[in-house]
């Protein structure tokens, strides 16, 4: 069964670090996009960040540029999210996505279009 599993997520002072790992099992990462979304409560879902097959990345929520960053390692079909300066704006539910990535279409990281396979999430908390 195809599954994406998120870890990582906790409760971390403002200006903490986490790493949130995105998990793969029954498919392989490497022919998908992989999107981070998150939901704060009473809030939508909005989409954090997105990594290509090929590497490019691209934040889609301007209040993460220069603290969060995203990687991929193929070989462990895992993708991250390091976050740093974390501030209490960034306490929601963090969820990865895969979204097969066509070699001659538009990249899910630029349509922001995802679903084919969605985490159940990790809890990240800000707070003193």
């Amino acid at each position: 069964q195809a599954q994406l599993m998120e870890s990582g997520g906790g409760l971390v002072q403002p200006g903490g670090s986490l790493r949130l790992s995105c998990a793969a099992s029954g498919f392989t990462l490497d022919t998908y996009a992989i999107g981070w979304f998150r939901q704060a409560p009473g809030a939508e879902r909005e989409a954090v960040y997105c990594i290509s097959t090929s590497g490019f990345s691209i934040y889609h929520t301007h209040s993460v540029k220069g603290r969060f960053t995203i990687s991929r390692d193929n070989a462990k079909n895992t993708v991250y999210l390091q976050m740093k300066s974390l501030e209490p704006e960034d306490t929601a539910v963090y969820y990865c996505a895969a979204e097969r990535e066509d070699a001659g279409g538009v990249s899910p990281c630029l349509s922001w279009s995802f679903k084919d396979h969605w985490g159940q999430g990790t809890q990240v908390t800000v707070s003193s």
